[in-house]
C-alpha cells in the first residue's frame, strides 16, 4: 500500500491537532504513528491520539485490505483498543471532523 492515505491523514491530524492547541489553551494531544503492526504481519498502519489530562485516546488505523476506509475508535490509554471499530470513508475525514472529536471527546 502507498504512503498516500497515511500522509493525508496525517497532514489533516497537523491541522486539526494546531487548531485544538490555538483554541483550548489546556489541551494538548499527544499524536503518534505506529507502524509496528507490520512488524507482527498485519498489513496496517495505526495512529492514535491521546489526551494526558483526561486520559482518553482516539485509535485511527488504516488497513490495507480496507483501502479508502478508516477504522476508528474511542477509548482511553490505560485500555488496550478493542475490535469494535468504527469505519468510515477516508473521503469523508476532515480536519474539521478529526478537530470536532478531540474537542468533544477530549473535553468529557
Amino acid at each position: 500500500m502507498s504512503d498516500a492515505p497515511l500522509e493525508a491523514l496525517s497532514d489533516m491530524i497537523t491541522e486539526a491537532h494546531t487548531r485544538i492547541q490555538q483554541t483550548y489553551e489546556h489541551m494538548n494531544p499527544v499524536v503518534g504513528v505506529r507502524r509496528g503492526m507490520r512488524d507482527v504481519g498485519i498489513p496496517a498502519d495505526a495512529m492514535t491520539i491521546d489526551c494526558l489530562q483526561t486520559r482518553n485516546r482516539i485509535v485511527l488505523i488504516l488497513h490495507d485490505e480496507q483501502p479508502g476506509v478508516l477504522l476508528y475508535q474511542f477509548g482511553t490509554i490505560d485500555v488496550d483498543a478493542e475490535d469494535d471499530f468504527k469505519r468510515m470513508g477516508l473521503a469523508e475525514l476532515s480536519a474539521e471532523t478529526l478537530f470536532t472529536w478531540m474537542k468533544d471527546y477530549f473535553s468529557a
